[in-house]
């Protein structure tokens, strides 16, 4: 076939494929996908998600749980949303309690019904690192959250937690209003962020407007090139968190998603083309040599087809190490059988056909005549088997990591399941952990189906007619 005769060819199949919907919806939602994954870095709001998604340390800053952002728009309470203030402001003052103090000062416009879920204080710090952070609430009261001090650090990352470290700050804040333990029960920033009054505990009635968050260092020490203090910033815990809220290990849901579609993608299609071409030549060679051959390979076919899949998926990822590479070589193994009627039914009629007895009386090989007269062919068919072939190996790797069997060392859908299935997200109410996952391994199924039912339509009608 010459590059003009490809070229015309591929114009008539596009013609064709233009006029199926359901095959231009597929092709445009995996295009898009694709895109996804080549600029991958662009659409994960967490970077490192890919290799610290199972790193308690990377997501700790983040709310437990917390639901997705724009359920605040269904609420007649709005939430605390999450979110990084790395705006501040420096200023030179006197402590009475410090003396000399060079001052960071963080602003936060409060607006929720709901107050945040914890209230973060994050620096580098190096040398000797000593901060004495207070809160100048909207109502003009000062509250003094609490200090922290290390010697000898070496560029660590320093947090200072409300919900953890200024828990008695806030506690004693609240009895200095006359609130007590036997009025109610409030965290941390629900006392922060409620209004000072007797009742506060029970009550919760947030107190909105610019909270300022002033971190305080001695000038002795900020005045000593060796004591590192960089990239401070406040991070508010929200309630609601991102596109897709977080999971109970607080990890980022979405970026869950985005890192596992290009792991869907190379299972499914990587499994579906090798899978297919391997059961494309296997009917050809069982339908061209015939006779003896022929009972073998069709027996050896039946013995394959007839043992259920998943089951040995599970003994084989039981047996050995999950990973990633065996799950896709068990696939591979049990997946070939199913183009494998359909093409050796297909191949026996072009082996009749006089171009091949012409080829054969030329003295044209059998491997070349497969391979020459034959395979282009059935190609169109195969490539047709492999679009539909995909929505199965991604929902049996799904299954697969649903059952605790996959390769935990990357981030699949089927792994945010089984996560999800551990921790009783159902019991939980937590349906963003859930409901995503499964709506993307199901749309990934249907853009596949789609581009091969389109395939289906355009290229068998005219296998047929030749």
């Amino acid at each position: 076939m010459t590059l003009n005769d490809f070229t015309w060819k591929l114009k008539e199949f596009w013609n064709d494929f233009k006029k199926e919907k359901t095959g231009l919806i597929g092709l445009g939602i995996l295009l898009f996908s694709l895109l996804v994954v080549i600029f991958e870095p662009f659409f994960l709001p967490y970077r490192e998600a890919n290799t610290k998604w199972r790193s308690i340390d990377y997501w700790q800053d983040n709310p437990a749980g917390a639901a997705p952002a724009w359920t605040n728009w269904f609420s007649s309470k709005k939430s605390a949303k999450t979110m990084e203030i790395t705006d501040f402001s420096e200023k030179d003052e006197i402590n009475p309690h410090y003396g000399a103090v060079k001052t960071y000062n963080f602003e936060y416009n409060y607006t929720a019904d709901l107050a945040p879920a914890d209230i973060i204080f994050r620096v580098q710090g190096n040398k000797k690192v000593f901060f004495n952070i207070e809160v100048i609430r909207p109502d003009g009261e000062e509250l003094h959250l609490g200090q922290f001090q290390k010697q000898n650090a070496v560029h660590e990352s320093i947090r200072f937690s409300t919900q953890a470290d200024g828990r008695s700050a806030t506690r004693q804040f609240a009895q200095s209003h006359g609130a007590s333990s036997a009025s109610g029960n409030a965290r941390p920033t629900e006392i922060l962020f409620s209004k000072a009054e007797r009742d506060m505990l029970r009550k919760k009635e947030a107190l909105k407007g610019v909270y300022t968050f002033k971190v305080s260092i001695p000038e002795s020490i900020a005045a000593n090139a060796d004591n590192g203090f960089t990239n401070p910033k406040i991070i508010v815990a929200g309630k609601v968190s991102g596109v897709l809220g977080t999971d109970i290990q607080k990890r980022d849901v979405f970026s869950g998603i985005i890192a596992g579609l290009k792991w869907a993608l190379f299972i499914g299609i990587i499994t579906s083309m090798i899978s297919v071409l391997i059961g494309v030549l296997y009917g050809i060679v069982s339908a061209y040599f015939g006779g003896f051959v022929d009972t073998v390979l069709s027996f050896i076919f039946e013995i394959f087809v007839s043992i259920p899949i998943l089951p040995v998926l599970i003994v084989v990822s039981a047996a050995f190490k999950p990973s990633i590479w065996v799950i896709v070589l068990a696939l591979i193994i049990f997946s070939w059988v199913g183009p494998v009627k359909t093409v050796r039914s297909m191949a026996l009629q072009i082996k009749e056909e006089t171009y091949i007895e012409a080829a054969k009386a030329l003295g044209s090989g059998k491997w070349r005549i497969i391979f020459k007269h034959m395979m282009p062919l059935l190609l169109p068919y195969s490539f047709a088997s492999m679009a539909l072939n995909v929505p199965g190996t991604i929902v049996f790797e799904a299954s697969l990591s649903l059952l605790g069997l996959g390769d935990p060392t990357i981030v699949t859908w089927g792994q945010i399941l089984h996560d999800a299935q551990v921790s009783g997200a159902t019991l939980n109410g937590l349906w963003w952990w859930i409901i995503p996952p499964g709506l993307f391994i199901a749309l990934m199924g249907m853009t596949f189906a789609f581009l091969g039912f389109a395939m289906d339509k355009i290229l068998h009608p005219k296998l047929r007619t030749r």
